[in-house]
């Protein structure tokens, strides 16, 4: 039995779409909160209930007794640990919902992980951001004591948790630094959906730091499935705990997306420039040469495809329901 944290959530969603696909049995958690709209969290969740392997507990894993409560520790063999306050820039103002979700929430997994008898593997979330601000491409070896927000230092402290729990108490772990991942179901709060957003809307779209920040965008349909099919393959060796990227490795200008955005939706942008806010880093740039090794892990999907194919979604499916 599987446990997945996060499974409102966008990437929740589809890794569970893609272990319910497998015929596995998946108990999902999630508080539902309302950093952005939670009808988006409800459909999800609406799709995942249509499927037989799948149950739902609406809880707080930051909470070690509401997480207990949730899912039965003596039949859980694997954990994805999805679920985390998300957003640079809302942690310049809510310190403290990063304190509660990101730290506390991944230290409750930890201590679940560690009471679970029949424990196999633990995947869990890590981030881009935990690189700071520096030219890429990215290693997994590179030094990331540098963070340019409080998102990214949370993200790396839980790296540090799992790093001293595998060397403690030998849990098996792996946590994924994800880029930019973006497609059908996604996020609201990010770039491509604002832009979408606003492109049908007619508004205005603002390009921070002059529209040449670039992102190393990643489509779902390239990170869902290697989530899945990295859950029977824990790390081996005396550690037992490896991190790895899980990027596109061709990062792209904003100035670029909002262009195929144009194309994808048939709208020409009115662009309002202005300067990266506190806490944005000038580039995102994955070297995945290390999960490709280890998983076979190699990304097909690219930006102009798959902007077109959120673009479409947002059009026949979200903005349908508005």
């Amino acid at each position: 039995m599987i446990l997945l944290t996060g499974a409102a959530g966008f990437i929740g969603f589809h890794v569970a779409r893609a272990l319910l696909a497998q015929g596995r049995r998946v108990i999902g958690v999630d508080s539902l909160n309302a950093y952005y709209n939670p009808r988006l969290k409800h459909r999800r969740l609406a799709i995942l209930a249509q499927e037989p392997g799948f149950s739902f507990v609406e809880a707080d894993i930051a909470d070690p007794a509401a997480l207990r409560a949730a899912a039965p520790v003596e039949g859980i063999e694997h954990i994805i640990h999805l679920a985390a306050q998300a957003g640079v820039r809302w942690s310049l103002d809510h310190p403290f919902e990063y304190e509660r979700s990101n730290l506390a929430g991944h230290l409750s997994v930890l201590e679940f992980a560690r009471a679970a008898p029949r424990l196999r593997h633990l995947i869990y979330a890590s981030s881009s951001s935990v690189y700071g601000d520096r030219p890429g491409p990215f290693r997994e070896e590179d030094r990331c004591d540098a963070p340019a927000s409080l998102y990214a230092a949370t993200k790396r402290s839980c790296e540090l948790m799992s790093e001293s729990y595998a060397r403690l108490f030998g849990l098996p772990q792996t946590g994924l630094r994800f880029f930019s991942v973006y497609g059908p179901w996604g996020r609201p709060d990010m770039a491509y959906w604002i832009f979408t957003e606003r492109l049908f809307e007619g508004r205005p779209l603002h390009l921070f730091g002059g529209g040449r920040l670039e992102r190393d965008y990643t489509h779902i349909s390239d990170v869902a499935p290697a989530v899945a099919d990295m859950l029977e393959q824990p790390p081996e060796g005396p550690v037992r705990h490896e991190v790895y990227n899980l990027g596109n490795s061709s990062p792209a200008p904003v100035d670029m997306l909002v262009e195929i955005l144009e194309r994808a939706t048939g709208r020409r942008a009115v662009r309002e420039y202005a300067p990266a806010p506190p806490g944005d880093v000038t580039l995102t740039f994955a070297d995945t040469a290390k999960a490709h090794a280890r998983f076979g892990y190699t990304p097909r999907m690219p930006l102009a495809d798959g902007l077109s194919d959120f673009a479409a979604w947002y059009e026949r499916v979200w903005r349908a329901e508005m």
